[in-house]
């Protein structure tokens, strides 16, 4: 019924739309079908011309109830019209903090991430280290980065390589053996993490897991975009967090 950040599902939010205005058709229907233009010509002009006092007090409540009814309305059905556009620029003043989290601390659902560039996704993530505390945090990914999207150093003075992937299908072996041969032996990486917005392939897994790297799948860094830090999400050991 909800999708994984907590919003109505699209589909259900359209049929519930559709069968309130059916609902709202259908009285309308047979209100119109009824004798309205001898209730209009007739009774109401009666009513009026005999109680005009009466009639503007009426008038003036109902206007009253349409405007607080079309408030409402908005309130029920306009809080989620709002499209989130992603671009290097603007990302991070849109970013929306998560239920029950403390509103100061830097959060980004999973479709503003999903939405945004590939520039801004590694600058997304080097933000949310610098939200960790991570120091000397930087992007640097760019045409000819051997491998590393943003780098960062720890308490530890440990030295974090990441390289942030935004495919919309799970990342393949061929791009983890690529990060393997570049984040320790080139870069000097301490801590190497490879991130992957919609998960990676078993191979790919089973790959990372025989050479040490770390991989953060959708469900960690959902955790991580929702305010969790990141060695918590990843259970690496610190001396200070």
């Amino acid at each position: 019924m909800f999708d994984e950040d907590g919003s109505l599902d699209p589909l259900l939010k359209f049929l519930l739309y559709v069968v309130i205005a059916l609902a709202i058709g259908k009285m309308l229907w047979e209100w119109l079908t009824e004798d309205v233009t001898r209730w209009i010509t007739v009774d109401l002009w009666a009513m009026i011309a005999g109680h005009p006092w009466w009639t503007a007090f009426i008038a003036i409540g109902a206007l009253a109830t349409l405007i607080l009814l079309a408030k409402l309305l908005l309130f029920l059905f306009g809080a989620d019209t709002c499209a989130y556009v992603g671009s290097d620029e603007d990302y991070a003043s849109t970013a929306a903090p998560a239920e029950d989290e403390d509103p100061d601390v830097l959060t980004f659902k999973m479709k503003q991430l999903t939405a945004m560039s590939a520039t801004g996704f590694e600058q997304a993530c080097a933000d949310l280290l610098a939200r960790d505390g991570f120091r000397s945090t930087r992007r640097v990914g760019g045409a000819g980065d051997l491998g590393v999207d943003v780098t960062a150093r720890d308490h530890d003075d440990r030295l974090l390589i990441l390289q942030c992937k935004q495919y919309q299908n799970p990342v393949g072996s061929g791009h983890v053996q690529k990060f393997n041969g570049t984040a320790r032996p080139h870069h000097g990486a301490d801590v190497p993490i490879m991130i992957g917005l919609n998960g990676f392939t078993q191979p790919a897994i089973d790959f990372a897991a025989h050479h040490d790297l770390i991989l953060m799948g959708r469900p960690e860094l959902k955790k991580w975009a929702h305010g969790q830090h990141l060695y918590e999400v990843l259970g690496i050991s610190s001396t200070t967090q």
